[in-house]
């Protein structure tokens, strides 16, 4: 019988082309979400019955036991950009590690992915950094054999950074540390680089995923804008006034009781953008599991095209015009 999978988080942006990929190398893929019935698509990337949403909540033990169960390997992807009510840094990304960790060894799993981030620091000023650290620290104890990956700032088809402030209306995109520099790295060579550690092809250890490109800010905006075809100004926000805008949006949360949720800015992602997010000089990283990472510049118009002005019509209209002239 085939070897079965599970994914926590295996619906998200990551874990669905982890899903995918695995299913591909012919795994059965047990999906771990917190709601099952807005991830049946993950049905379409295998056979009838290869890859099966269930339900769990990684801040619960017997959701979590139950989702290991017979499993050979585990992958997990669950992490929170912000907090929300219950999703808490350290109850997600620290507890929530720790529990599949240390679950998926009492149940005689030796393989285990953990996707952090590039960033992870015990030492860091934000919340989301330390108990990214803190929760492969935690992996490490109780799954010793487990390969942890950190990549960059993750872009793809539906990614939270290149969309987002494409999708901007109006004539000026606010930038929150324009010199602070990043390294994108595409989602599928993530996805690739999980399914080579589930096969063992890599030692345990951790390593850090950055693409070929190391681009400030303010130029990856610059290159999405050149993409989009628009003119937009980029206007940089100070640290400062950038931290009181946070504080005051988490402020409003807060005394709403969560009826209006942060999705703007944090001032813990402010803390986070003081810092650069690239592949450490030292670091293990691609070359290990022998992947070529890919170009942001080859993806980026596949699914920012419908940001153009005339959208898929937008470089017939333009050959058009050429020829008028």
């Amino acid at each position: 019988m085939a070897q079965l999978v599970t994914i926590f988080g295996g619906s998200g942006f990551v874990g669905r082309y982890i899903a995918r990929r695995m299913a591909q190398q012919g795994y059965r893929v047990r999906v771990a979400v917190r709601r099952p019935n807005e991830a049946g698509f993950v049905r379409t990337y295998g056979v009838v019955g290869q890859v099966e949403p269930i339900l769990c909540n990684i801040r619960d033990d017997a959701s979590v036991a139950a989702a290991v169960a017979g499993a050979d390997a585990v992958v997990n992807c669950v992490g929170i950009l912000a907090e929300s009510g219950k999703n808490q840094f350290d109850t997600v990304q620290t507890e929530g590690a720790a529990r599949v960790a240390r679950l998926a060894a009492e149940a005689g799993i030796n393989r285990m992915v953990q996707i952090s981030a590039i960033g992870a620091d015990e030492n860091s000023p934000s919340e989301y950094a330390r108990t990214k650290a803190a929760g492969e620290a935690a992996v490490q104890e109780h799954m010793p054999s487990a390969v942890i990956l950190r990549p960059s700032i993750i872009f793809g088809n539906e990614d939270e950074f290149f969309n987002r402030f494409a999708g901007m209306i109006g004539p000026v995109i606010p930038v929150v540390g324009g010199s602070t520099k990043f390294q994108p790295v595409y989602v599928d060579d993530v996805a690739a680089a999980a399914v080579k550690a589930i096969n063992g092809d890599v030692p345990a250890g951790v390593y850090e995923l950055g693409g070929p490109d190391v681009r400030t800010f303010r130029e990856l905006m610059q290159d999405m804008l050149g993409v989009i075809h628009r003119r937009k100004m980029i206007i940089g926000v100070p640290f400062f006034a950038a931290s009181i805008m946070g504080s005051v949006l988490d402020f409003v949360q807060t005394i709403t009781l969560g009826l209006f949720t942060n999705g703007i800015l944090t001032k813990d992602q402010v803390q986070n953008l003081k810092s650069d997010n690239v592949v450490s000089e030292d670091a293990k990283g691609f070359e290990a599991f022998g992947i070529v990472p890919t170009n942001y510049h080859a993806v980026l118009p596949d699914y920012l095209w419908k940001f153009r002005p005339s959208g898929q019509y937008d470089a017939i209209k333009a050959s058009a015009k050429n020829m008028r002239g």
